[in-house]
């Protein structure tokens, strides 16, 4: 019995040698692939393969895609191991007109960058040059056309303040549709009211408002001009209450003052 037990210890000893011999050789292969694996990293993130391939930007109007690329710090010689989405984003927001920005990395070399500017809500008019006026009240001064703008309310006497402010917030709050219908705005301050503001219509009526109840007052032009002969124009004031005065009616008054003044 003992003699039986002793060879069958004897041949379970080969056995045991290829099992530690595999094992060995196991560790040894898991050893070269780590290895072989973090030399192709190695190289990888020091090779032009690592390198940023291409830059997409979306979203952008007022600026081009190469400012933007510009601004960002980002380049095809940007490792995209060592891009900081943080970074990109807070140097991005320095742009006066960006009003949020976002960063995406798609794997394994393309960087979209997604922005939203501030709106564009009318243009300032110095000269024979048309000035952008964003939703936060800036002049973009670097940014003029002598050409006419469309569909965009063309500002007068305005300069960057509390006035624009208040005058591009009041524009925001009206219907695309009387926006649209606003040719002119002329800032013209009054003694008795610093906010007075002359507007000129593209259907050929003029408005006397204050701009601190413009959009109150004006979503209600429709309404009425509609009540009004549209051959007979005319100035609708909405400083205090909402009344119609036709030119021909301050011809007339101007007429017969100056008659009396003669006799």
């Amino acid at each position: 019995m003992e003699k039986g037990k002793i060879v069958a210890l004897e041949d379970r000893i080969p056995k045991l040698k290829e099992q530690r011999r595999r094992k060995a050789n196991r560790r040894l292969v898991l050893l070269l692939i780590l290895f072989f694996t973090l030399i192709v990293a190695i190289a990888y993130t020091q090779s032009p393969l690592s390198h940023v391939k291409t830059i997409t930007i979306k979203g952008n109007e007022v600026y081009s895609s190469t400012e933007i690329i510009s601004k960002s710090g980002l380049s095809k010689n940007t490792n995209i191991w060592k891009v900081r989405k943080s970074e990109v984003i807070a140097k991005l927001q320095q742009l006066s007109e960006i009003k949020k920005a976002n960063v995406k990395i798609h794997w394994p070399n393309t960087i979209q960058i997604q922005v939203k500017e501030h709106k564009r809500i009318a243009y300032l008019k110095q000269d024979n040059n048309y000035f952008p006026v964003m939703e936060n009240g800036k002049i973009l001064k670097d940014r003029k056309t002598e050409t006419v703008p469309v569909n965009s309310p063309i500002l007068f006497e305005f300069k960057e303040g509390n006035a624009l402010n208040e005058m591009v917030k009041e524009l925001e709050k009206l219907p695309g549709e009387i926006l649209n219908s606003i040719s002119e705005i002329h800032y013209s301050p009054k003694k008795t009211d610093q906010y007075h503001i002359s507007l000129f219509m593209n259907d050929g009526f003029e408005v006397s408002a204050t701009i601190r109840s413009f959009s109150e007052k004006m979503v209600h032009y429709p309404s009425i001009i509609s009540q009004l002969d549209p051959t007979k124009k005319g100035i609708i004031d909405f400083e205090v209450g909402s009344y119609f005065k036709a030119f021909e009616s301050e011809v007339e008054e101007n007429e017969v003052e100056k008659d009396q003044g003669q006799g």
